[in-house]
């Protein structure tokens, strides 16, 4: 009776209580729903479209009244929910979604679960700040204590490897066996420095008995100078680096000196937090040195098209757009490109958001023109001695001169006369510089004046028949008060332009400026002008005058990023549509809310901007670069969508994994990328044995899992530089301008510049793939061929495809038959047996010794070859040689190289 009446009251309490607490399984948001919201509901209710005035992008809009007036999601009653009465509806008219099949019977039950335990939004597991995970357990407790032997914490080299080891036990799978040593050795160069070893190398490697023989290897590549010239490449693909500007023109760019900072930054360990700073805001801190200013070029790689007849306000804001889409790309895994005309149709980025982070970017200087300005400038030897005059003196200014220590510098600030609103005679000419005649003038919007003396200079260009022409510079109006006359100086052509300085009238105010010209005896001839500078005047007449001659000099010029203050800062504004004639809202610099706040303490400029990127409480920073670096060393991400860590990109693979590395490279590797490099290649993951069996293919054909190590085709640049390096043409020289390695004729066209590809020679002919010369609109054939993108837009990965060209490539491009040439020269040098030939060219290569079968099939093709060649010498002609015997050499050697395993870091 007593224990009746003890169950009954247990009974009754959990049938009170069970309304208020459910014991089943919580459904969650961003692992079980929003999955199925983005496959069948968004497209139709999200952020281009909102049917019924319904949207299940954003919170807010999901618990909103829909069109009708009701709530579409009545938290914790999926009865009454017409969100869910919908998807199940019998009416095909009715049902949700529409014009499609309806939802299964597990994603209803679990959106209706979800309703009913009262619908908890939540945000994709990207968007939160990565916290260290608990490392997974491996072996016995004894085993983990060092006691007892188990073979879990015996393949354990570091915590990467409890991770992967604990997705493989899921699975139900066991890590492969290690690789060996010759493999390992060639994977790990590849890996590194983007070549194999050298016959010597891998000898030392191999004959090493030291317990940690494998950590001094790795060490030593990391500190190798070619390491920076490996992984520049992976960067330069994101900074969408070229030495031409792209468009029909595309012609030349000066820029290499940042691909050069690329690479001294990866030699030298730079802090990816600095890495960061330097390229999206090295201008903006404080005293930047020319190498900061130099990485602010990363930026200055988009598009310039100074066709004549185009608009340079809309190629700079397509300049600027792409900035945005670009640095989201490379810095946060995520593609904004959309929002650009509306809100991000499946993560929560509103329309304006694009904007309020474009505002941080619009107020850089470059303008689309034709010069690339504003350019940091390289003096000659010569001028020297006048700049270190011009220091000595206005570093005794109040300010230190740094004014005209920049002005020096970067021809910075000016206004550029395409800016200038014209009247009369007046034109763009080919849509490069101001120009006007005999009573032509023009209008200089918004000058302010401070009520000190001003001195204006001004580049400009006249033929000679117009030197005498009177030039008239005016306050607010056309007839307003005259502040100052001149007349043209000629340097022979309009096209010549040189800078001239006049003193002005003290004015304090804001004012519009009108210029106009008079020379009623020639009425067809040009003065052309292309900028204006207002400066503060130097009193020392000897000073002022060398600062003048070094404004004029001729100099090597760099673009960089420069802002604009004062008179030339810019609002930004909604683009409705994404079209930038059509100005909605003003807004502020910020970024989107989703991805956290700028703090108080940082400026709203690039700088805080970049600062916020590489702040520990920005969610997706470390994980991106970290899942980069794991992409280019296993040829697949952990998120396989490097470029797409939104709700559209892969589902990581192994999450606890990735989040692991991202807080250790934050905190305890302090953003170093040797480091996290190391950490990586030293795992017991790194270094298995690629092998694979019918049961990997079947469970894990792409290797996400890591029961096998990589086994990936080698980049188009590591394939070239390979062959230089094994055929014993590499050219270890770094650094400077690019260079034009062999190319076909026929495929190199510049209309506009009359410029040509000119076949380097000597060691520039054999340099590594880096430094090749970048033409968007014809890249390097075989690279290309190889997929390297174009370099027209920003790229995270490349797609690696498998095609006949490559092949022919291999077999017939002159480089890799001259590459082919010289191998067979070494394989000859020591050997006279064929066979030994055979093994020692495979093994320059390979770094392991050739099986019988593949030397014996090399040997009969050598004799087929000289049977071939001795009856017809013609076929060898282009090898330049005589003997038969040496080209049949010259196809083996050719034929090795353009093995699949060779192309392969196995």
């Amino acid at each position: 009776m007593k224990t009746a009446l003890i169950s009954g009251i247990f009974f009754s309490i959990l049938t009170y209580f069970g309304s208020f607490f459910s014991f089943e399984k919580q459904v969650d948001y961003s692992k079980d729903v929003k999955p199925i919201l983005n496959k069948n509901c968004i497209a139709c209710h999200g952020g281009v479209k909102k049917q019924g005035g319904f949207s299940v992008l954003f919170e807010e809009e999901a618990f909103a009244k829909t069109k009708s007036g009701k709530i579409a999601i009545i938290k914790g009653n999926a009865e009454a929910s017409d969100f869910i009465k919908r998807l199940t509806h019998s009416d095909p008219e009715e049902r949700m979604p529409q014009d499609a099949p309806p939802l299964s019977k597990d994603d209803i039950e679990t959106l209706t679960k979800w309703v009913n335990q009262g619908a908890k939004w939540g945000e994709h597991w990207a968007y939160n700040i990565p916290k260290m995970p608990s490392i997974p357990t491996v072996g016995t407790f004894w085993s983990r204590l060092g006691l007892t032997k188990h073979e879990e914490t015996d393949w354990i080299k570091n915590d990467i490897d409890n991770f992967v080891l604990s997705n493989l036990k899921e699975e139900n799978l066991k890590p492969a066996i290690v690789a060996d040593k010759n493999t390992l050795i060639r994977r790990l160069y590849l890996d590194i420095i983007g070549m194999p070893p050298t016959e010597k190398e891998s000898v030392n490697f191999l004959n090493n008995k030291a317990e940690n023989a494998y950590e001094q290897e790795v060490d030593k590549l990391l500190s190798r100078k070619q390491y920076g010239e490996k992984w520049t490449g992976m960067w330069l693909d994101l900074a969408r680096y070229a030495d031409t500007k792209g468009y029909e023109r595309d012609v030349e760019r000066n820029i290499w000196r940042y691909r050069d900072y690329v690479i001294n930054s990866f030699n030298d360990d730079k802090p990816y937090d600095q890495f960061t700073i330097e390229q999206l805001a090295g201008d903006l801190l404080e005293n930047p040195t020319n190498q900061q200013l130099i990485a602010t070029s990363f930026h200055r790689n988009t598009m310039n098209n100074d066709e004549g007849g185009t608009v340079d306000e809309e190629f700079r804001v397509a300049a600027v757009l792409d900035r945005v889409s670009t640095t989201f790309e490379v810095w946060q895994g995520t593609s904004m490109a959309c929002v650009q005309c509306h809100s991000h149709p499946y993560d929560p980025i509103k329309h304006d958001e694009f904007y309020k982070t474009m505002a941080f970017f619009n107020n850089t200087r470059d303008e689309d023109l034709y010069t690339e300005e504003p350019n940091l400038r390289f003096y000659s030897k010569t001028d020297s001695a006048k700049i270190i005059e011009v220091k000595s003196f206005i570093n005794n200014l109040p300010d230190k001169g740094h004014f005209y220590e920049h002005f020096i510098q970067t021809l910075e600030p000016k206004k550029h006369g395409h800016d200038f609103e014209r009247f009369g005679n007046s034109a763009m000419i080919d849509e490069k510089f101001f120009g006007f005649m005999d009573r032509g003038y023009c209008k200089i919007q918004g000058i302010t004046f401070d009520g000190k003396p001003k001195r204006l200079l001004v580049s400009l260009g006249a033929d000679k028949e117009v030197e005498d022409a009177n030039l008239v510079l005016r306050l607010d109006k056309p007839n307003g008060q005259i502040i100052k006359n001149f007349k043209a100086k000629s340097l022979g052509s309009a096209w010549s332009h040189s800078v001239i300085a006049l003193d002005l009238p003290i004015i304090k105010g804001k004012y519009d400026l009108f210029l106009s010209m008079n020379h009623p005896q020639i009425k067809n001839k040009w003065i052309q002008i292309d900028w204006l500078s207002f400066q503060n005047p130097i009193s020392d007449d000897s000073t002022h005058k060398k600062y003048l001659e070094l404004i004029n000099a001729k100099v090597e010029k760099h673009p960089i990023l420069q802002d604009g203050f004062g008179d030339l800062k810019r609002k930004t504004n909604v683009f409705e549509r994404g079209n930038w004639l059509v100005h909605g809202k003003e807004v502020q610099p910020d970024v989107p809310l989703i991805l956290g706040k700028l703090s108080n303490n940082l400026p709203k400029n690039r700088l805080g901007f970049a600062k916020w990127l590489v702040d520990k409480k920005n969610p997706l920073t470390a994980r991106v670069m970290v899942n980069r670096i794991w992409e280019q060393i296993f040829g697949i991400g952990i998120i396989e969508t490097v470029e797409d860590f939104g709700t559209q990109g892969f589902a990581p693979s192994n999450q606890q994994l990735l989040d692991y590395l991202a807080v250790n490279f934050q905190y305890d590797q302090k953003w170093s990328i040797k480091k996290l490099i190391k950490t990586i290649v030293m795992s017991a993951t790194y270094q298995q044995s690629s092998v694979v069996n019918a049961e990997l293919i079947e469970k894990d054909p792409y290797n996400r899992l890591l029961a096998r190590g990589p086994r990936v085709r080698l980049s188009a640049e590591s394939i070239r530089d390979q062959a230089m390096l094994v055929s014993g043409l590499y050219s270890d020289k770094m650094f400077g301008p690019s260079v034009m390695p062999f190319q076909p004729d026929g495929l190199w066209s510049s209309p506009w510049s009359g410029s040509s590809w000119v076949n380097a020679v000597g060691d520039d002919a054999h340099r590594r793939a880096i430094y090749t010369y970048w033409k968007r609109t014809t890249p390097y054939p075989s690279m290309l061929t190889f997929d390297s993108p174009s370099r027209e837009f920003c790229q995270s990965r490349r797609i690696r495809t498998n095609t006949p060209l490559q092949a022919l490539i291999l077999l017939n491009d002159p480089v890799f038959i001259e590459a082919a040439k010289s191998l067979a020269s070494k394989m000859a040098k020591n050997e006279i047996q064929l066979s030994k030939q055979i093994e020692t060219g495979y093994q320059l290569i390979m770094i392991k010794k050739i099986s019988l079968k593949k030397r014996l099939v090399l040997e009969n093709l050598y004799k087929r070859c000289l049977v071939d060649f001795k009856k017809d010498k013609e076929k060898f002609s282009k090898f330049k040689i005589t003997k038969p015997e040496d080209a049949a050499l010259i196809m083996v050697a050719n034929t090795i190289l353009n093995l699949d395993e060779a192309i392969t870091k196995e």
